[in-house]
């Protein structure tokens, strides 16, 4: 039922495309996950998706557990009848969420207490819950149960978070039922690269469908994040997909893509669309700049979409002063669509075996923003 299969190797360096099939479809790898949070990618319906060709959507189970509640998803037929999307579906564990919720949550050994955002009302995960709540929900991937780490953290705490959770995941794989959903356990181990080896070690060990590495993007800058990554990607079996989870710009995804990672998401897309901000070639721009007020050239004329070439940025910029909700659906069908086009170009170079030029082309303009 889910099969990895790995079409091109590079022979410049660790990238390669690939296809995961999963009960709900195909997924071409390198690929980008929109997140949609709350059941939603903000502002855009499937239809968008499908107009974007969205391959795979992300959905919280912390925040759908707190509101609507899985129980209600699962008799409403599960997540993919419920949003009307026939495609593949990943939710993450909600490990994430509830451990950024600062004082507010205790952990044991057990699980996590903490108190709901929207009310303040206690709940408690364990890894048996969240697995029990991914299952009502219906993903065709769901996240095993981690403690993340917050950046900064002494060795001592980065392994009891480690052993944490790779005693919760031994207890993920006891709980789950459900055969039409693929888990995938989370690497962990801060910025240690003694834990994240032992950590990737130990999630290779378990021969499980895909692994996640997790605990990046939380805090540490660019030369941290890539050293978590370096120590544990080396350990990870070439023959299973990689997620890094959380890592979304195009800078970090090249970067990645070159060590060999599969699979990203992040919410930044969408997050610098209602900020007004978006991405071209040359980087990443703020669509109230004064020079964008008589400024009729489109977003990004290169990207195959219509928002990203039937609207010029003067009109985009008036959209967005005056608080019209079409420029930050605009601004978010761009951005995502940005990404899939990078993730086509990745996947071309690595078949072409031009990878590697591509990318030094791409971020020698890229790092040229406003």
């Amino acid at each position: 039922m889910f099969e990895f299969v790995i079409s091109h190797p590079s022979e410049e360096c660790l990238a390669r495309t690939g296809t995961f099939y999963v009960p709900h479809g195909e997924i071409k790898t390198p690929v980008f996950m929109p997140v949609g949070t709350k059941a939603t990618v903000k502002s855009l319906d499937y239809k968008d998706l499908q107009g974007l060709k969205t391959e795979i959507i992300l959905a919280n189970t912390y925040h759908l557990a707190m509101r609507p509640g899985s129980d209600l998803i699962k008799k409403m037929g599960g997540l993919h009848k419920w949003m009307n999307w026939n495609k593949p579906i990943l939710t993450d564990s909600g490990g994430f969420q509830v451990f950024s919720l600062g004082n507010k949550v205790k952990i044991t050994d057990d699980g996590v207490e903490f108190q709901s955002h929207i009310d303040g009302n206690k709940h408690f995960f364990t890894p048996e819950s969240a697995t029990k709540i991914q299952e009502e929900l219906g993903a065709d991937i769901i996240m095993a149960f981690d403690e993340c780490a917050p950046a900064g953290v002494d060795e001592s705490y980065a392994r009891k978070a480690m052993e944490r959770t790779h005693d919760w995941v031994k207890r993920c794989i006891k709980a789950k039922t459900r055969s039409d959903q693929a888990l995938f356990p989370i690497v962990q181990g801060s910025r240690f690269e003694n834990l994240r080896s032992e950590s990737a070690r130990f999630m290779a060990d378990l021969d499980l469908p895909g692994i996640a590495i997790g605990g990046v993007s939380v805090g540490e800058d660019f030369e941290q994040k890539f050293y978590a990554i370096d120590s544990a990607i080396q350990h990870l079996p070439k023959e299973k997909p990689r997620y890094l989870m959380g890592v979304g710009t195009p800078d970090d995804i090249l970067e990645a893509v070159e060590r060999g990672v599969d699979m990203f998401d992040c919410v930044l897309a969408t997050r610098l669309a209602r900020h007004g901000s978006f991405w071209d070639k040359y980087g990443r721009h703020t669509i109230t700049n004064e020079k964008f007020k008589f400024d009729d050239t489109p977003l990004d004329e290169s990207v195959p979409h219509y928002s990203s070439k039937e609207f010029s940025r003067s009109y985009l910029r008036h959209l967005y002063l005056e608080n019209e909700l079409l420029g930050i659906r605009l601004l978010s069908l761009h951005n995502i669509a940005f990404l899939f086009h990078l993730m086509d170009q990745i996947r071309y170079h690595i078949e072409a075996g031009t990878f590697l030029t591509f990318k030094k082309d791409f971020l020698n303009s890229f790092k040229k923003n406003d």
